[in-house]
Order: structure tokens, then C-alpha cells, then sequence
């Protein structure tokens, strides 16, 4: 009787070709996933951004529910300014890397409609609150309100078709107006009393709601002069004006810009030499200490703009928080790739694959 022979536990030619197969292509799989994370953090950090608009500050130009592709590379990308773990909000507390900007292929056009941090944030520049607005005014700027109208150097500035504003709308005696209609021509209802409304939408439908045969009068709804709207919010700029309605004009300070400060005007300036630029400042009045010497001059480090949202009465942003620097521009939106209506549960298809402007 022939003896069984003893397993050796040896693998045979068969079982290491397989193994080795396997660990090849479990090698190539990871080589493929890491070049993939490599190349998707370069063309985050360096090229485009994907946002989702979460507020209606942008209406009717960019609604909620929006996702935009926003080019870095328009305005110049920043390099890495902190340490942090690629596609989070994770990043080491007080390790703040040197960077630069690279250059981009144009500058912030007035009109332009930018995405940045949310200056006022407390964290490092990179990882503050992504916000996006119209840069209305860009450096050197005479920006002044009134009445709710804004003007740039002097001239009354471009009105588009989507701005909203809040408006004051008076129907005929005893007819009420349907909110259903309202709200299916594009505007929103915020507040109703009798025959008095104040409704919230373009200027378009404005003047096309003055022509209904309920309507009895349209007009803007401007706050007085005299409310003060600011004060309270504790925003450093707004402090020296009434409101949002009505701003004396005030220049965007840009790069080398010389101010003399005053009482009077710190409110503007406050921001800018302590939180931006890093200045230590001592004030008693008209009287300025700035990094220990006594001067009442100023030399501005670097450009600012002013922001506002295209819904004008439902948007906190320049007008409240002051200017946005140059340091916290992130890019140009480009392209709406997706649009999600939250009240219908359905996309706007329609809205898909617009440009921005």
C-alpha cells in the first residue's frame, strides 16, 4: 500500500502567481487612488472651487440651492496659509504658513461677482466662512447710498434686471392680494396689514405689478434718515452710519492709500489697522497711538472691496461688516453646474450650466 505523501505546506507555482496578481493589482488600485487625491487637492487648491449657495443674498441672480464652479485661477490662487487636512475644516491652531498669490488673469472687475472669507470671522484668513457677493466697488471707489440708491463716483451705479429690493405696495380698498400670485410672479410677502404690504422682488416686477388691476400704488421702501439701524448690530463700520439706506460716501481704500484718522471717520478705518493688517492701536479721541508711536496717518497695506448682495434688503455684507481684503479674495463665480429647488424637492434643470454675470 503506497504511503500518502506529507503536506509540506509549501503554496504552489498556481497560489503565488495568484497572490502576486493580487497584490499587483491591489498596488496599482492604491497607486491610482493616491495620484487621484494628489491631482483632486491640486485642482482645488489651485484651479476651481465647487460652492453651494445656502441664502437668499444673491436672489434672483443665484438662488438657494445653487452650485456653482468658482475659478481660483481668474483672480490668482493663494498658496496653502495654514496646515490643515485636505477637504475639511480641520486644520492646526496657530500654524500659519507663509504664502503667496499667484498671478491671475485679471483683476476684480466692479460688477464682478466674487467668492471670499467672511473678513470678520475669527480663525485664520483660509479657513473663515466661504461668502459670495458683488464686488460693487473696487478700490479707489467713491461709494456713497441714498435713499437706497447706490452711487459710484458720483453716478448712480448699474441697476440689473435680478436685484430685489424691499417695496411698499398699497392695494384698491378692500381687496386683499393673493400671496399665491405674488409668489408665482417671483416676489415674497414679508409683512401685510389691511390693504398695505411689504413685499420683497425686482424692479421689474415692481413696475409690472403697477399696471394689476388690485394695486393701487408701488414704491421702494426706504427707511428714514433718522432710524438707526446699525448701532445695535455691533459691526465696527456701521457704527457711523444711520442704515443701510443711507451712506455718506467714503472711498475703498486701496495699497498705499494715506488716511488721516479722526474720531469720525475710525469707524470705517477700525477694521482694517487692527484686524486686517495687524496693527496695534491706542485711541483716546482724535488722538491715535499705532505700534507705539503717536501719529493720526495712516498708510493702507493692501487693496480692499466693498460687497453687496444682488437682494438688497435681505443681505448682511459690506454696508454692515465693512470691506473685504484682498488677502480673502478666493476666486470668480463661473458656472451654475446644479440647482436643487428645497420647497419643490426637484432640480431647475433650466438653471443648469449657466454663466454667471
Amino acid at each position: 500500500m503506497k504511503k500518502k505523501k506529507k503536506q509540506t505546506g509549501k503554496p504552489s507555482k498556481k497560489r503565488k502567481t495568484e497572490d502576486n496578481s493580487a497584490k499587483h493589482w491591489a498596488r496599482e488600485w492604491l497607486d491610482a487612488l493616491v495620484w487621484a487625491a494628489i491631482a483632486a487637492i491640486i485642482l482645488r487648491t489651485f484651479f476651481f472651487g465647487a460652492y453651494r449657495i445656502p441664502t437668499p443674498s444673491m436672489e434672483k441672480t443665484l438662488l438657494t440651492g445653487d452650485f456653482l464652479i468658482v475659478t481660483k485661477l481668474a483672480y490668482g490662487p493663494r498658496t496653502p496659509m495654514t496646515l490643515s487636512v485636505p477637504f475639511t475644516d480641520i486644520y492646526t491652531p496657530g500654524v500659519n504658513l507663509p504664502w503667496f498669490r499667484i498671478p491671475g488673469y485679471s483683476e476684480i472687475e466692479r460688477d464682478d461677482i466674487v467668492v471670499f472669507n467672511y473678513p470678520i470671522d475669527v480663525a485664520p484668513v483660509s479657513v473663515k466662512t466661504n461668502y459670495i457677493k458683488r464686488a460693487v466697488g473696487i478700490p479707489g471707489d467713491q461709494i456713497s447710498i441714498e435713499d437706497k440708491i447706490l452711487y459710484i463716483n458720483g453716478e448712480e451705479a448699474l441697476e440689473y434686471e435680478s436685484l430685489m429690493f424691499n417695496h411698499r405696495v398699497q392695494s384698491r380698498e378692500r381687496i386683499r392680494l393673493s400671496p399665491t400670485k405674488v409668489r408665482e410672479a417671483g416676489g415674497n410677502i414679508l409683512q401685510s396689514n389691511n390693504n398695505n404690504y411689504i413685499i420683497n422682488m425686482t424692479p421689474v416686477l415692481a413696475e409690472e405689478m403697477e399696471d394689476w388691476p388690485e394695486i393701487e400704488n408701488v414704491e421702494k421702501f426706504v427707511l428714514p434718515e433718522n432710524y438707526d439701524g446699525f448701532s445695535r448690530r455691533g459691526f465696527n463700520f456701521s457704527r457711523g452710519f444711520a442704515n443701510h439706506d443711507h451712506m455718506e460716501e467714503f472711498t475703498v481704500p486701496y495699497e498705499g492709500m494715506e488716511v488721516v484718522l479722526s474720531s469720525d471717520n475710525w469707524h470705517i478705518y477700525q477694521d482694517i489697522l487692527e484686524r486686517y493688517e495687524r496693527n496695534s492701536v491706542q485711541r483716546d479721541g482724535d488722538r491715535f497711538i499705532i505700534n507705539g508711536e503717536e501719529t493720526n496717518r495712516y498708510t493702507i497695506g493692501q487693496d480692499y472691496y466693498f460687497m453687496m448682495g444682488d437682494n438688497r434688503d435681505d443681505s448682511e455684507d459690506s454696508r454692515y461688516w465693512g470691506f473685504v481684503p484682498d488677502d480673502h479674495v478666493i476666486g470668480k463665480a463661473g458656472i451654475i453646474y446644479f440647482s436643487w429647488d428645497g420647497e419643490r424637492l426637484l432640480p431647475r434643470l433650466g438653471r443648469m450650466f449657466n454663466l454667471i454675470h
